[in-house]
Order: C-alpha cells, then sequence, then structure tokens
C-alpha cells in the first residue's frame, strides 16, 4: 500500500461530535447521596425520620441546586427541617459525605479526549459541593479545579436553572454557539438524559462506571 492510499477499514466507534459534556455525580466523581440520609438518621430523633427520606424533595433543597438562596441560608434551613442546632461544619459534614472519590483513570480518559473534542461540565450542584470537589481534586490530583481539564464548566446555582428543564441545555447550547446534533451528553440519570435529547442533543446513559470506557474505547 502507497502512502497515498487510504486503509480500508473505518473505526467502528467513531465519534461524530464537537463538543463532549459530562455530568459530576457517578460519571466524573462517584457519589452515595444515601449516605448523607444515613448519617442524619443516626443523629435525630426516629419520629424525624420521614422528614429524612424527604429532604431532597425540599423546595430549600431545590432553591439552592439553582443558586436561589446562599450556604447560609441553605446550612440554617437544614437546621430548622430536623430542629438540630448544628454547627456549620457538621452541615457541611453531612452534606459533602455523599462525595466519594475522583477515579484517576477517569481524568486520564478526560485528558485524552481534550486532544480531539471540546470537554465540558453540566451538574446539578452547588457552593458546599462544589468547594468540597475541588478539595479531593487538590487532595487527591494536585488539581485546583476542573478549569484545566475542561473548555466549558455549567454549573445548577450558577446558570439559575437545573437539568431535566430544557431550559438549562438551551443556554448551554447557546454558550457553545453549536447545535445539539454536535454535543454528546453523558449523565447517570435516565430524566436528564432525555431532557438533553428534547433540544436535541445525543445523550449516553451512564449505568456504570464502564459505560464511558467502553464508548470511548476506539477513540
Amino acid at each position: 500500500m502507497n502512502a497515498n492510499t487510504q486503509p480500508i477499514f473505518q473505526m467502528k466507534n467513531a465519534i461524530d461530535a464537537d463538543f463532549l459534556i459530562f455530568d459530576l455525580g457517578n460519571v466524573i466523581i462517584d457519589i452515595d447521596s444515601k449516605k448523607v440520609l444515613q448519617l442524619i438518621k443516626q443523629e435525630i430523633p426516629t419520629e424525624f425520620h420521614g422528614k429524612v427520606d424527604s429532604f431532597y424533595l425540599t423546595d430549600f433543597h431545590k432553591d439552592y441546586e439553582v443558586g436561589k438562596i446562599d450556604s447560609s441560608r441553605f446550612r440554617q434551613e437544614i437546621r430548622d427541617y430536623f430542629q438540630q442546632d448544628w454547627h456549620d461544619e457538621k452541615v457541611d459534614g453531612f452534606w459533602n459525605s455523599l462525595l466519594l472519590k475522583i477515579p484517576a483513570e477517569r481524568l486520564e480518559l478526560i485528558s485524552k479526549l481534550k486532544e480531539k473534542f471540546q470537554m465540558g461540565i453540566l451538574s446539578n450542584t452547588n457552593s458546599i459541593h462544589i468547594e468540597a470537589v475541588n478539595k479531593i481534586l487538590k487532595s487527591d490530583h494536585g488539581l485546583e479545579s476542573f478549569d484545566p481539564m475542561f473548555d466549558w464548566v455549567f454549573l445548577s446555582h450558577e446558570m439559575g436553572v437545573a437539568k431535566p428543564s430544557p431550559e438549562i441545555y438551551e443556554k448551554m447550547l447557546v454558550d457553545l454557539g453549536t447545535s445539539g446534533d454536535r454535543v454528546i451528553f453523558f449523565d447517570d440519570l435516565h430524566a436528564n438524559i432525555e431532557g438533553a435529547k428534547a433540544v436535541g442533543i445525543q445523550g449516553v446513559h451512564v449505568t456504570g462506571p464502564e459505560v464511558i470506557f467502553d464508548y470511548f474505547k476506539n477513540v
């Protein structure tokens, strides 16, 4: 075969996109949302356990996720909700207990993909969690934040809207300056994938830690 002859084979998983956008929880960083609830139940009377199970559905939790209330107000709402006089550090300890590890192999994959694609994060999150995530990045990987690894960082509490609202995806596309068909979005929640697909974004449901590695194995 001479130098001008093209190979007869094609990559099986050629990625037809310009932007790869990743959720944080259980896509980049391992999380355990139930851990928060378990720890709180250990600290409060049994008659309040029903309130624990409804915690993620509270208005103040939803408001914090879209930046309608600040961290101080969120901590006070937690104290009032559970009728406990917890200091700020204890509240943050409960709240951040869901954050586990950021496996190095995921960051290595991101670095590899960044050579060919524009990379981004789109996450429903909040200030307390982002501060804790940055501490994990610093202690485990020597990074101050995700900024060096990603071209784009979209966080619900800064955008004023959360997944799976179509608005958050539309805002992202405007900032990216592209159409949905040029974006692939990875998220662990089916509803968030469906929200992305509703505005024309390609969606990949991350059902386990091997999904993103399998998806990019030929890239």
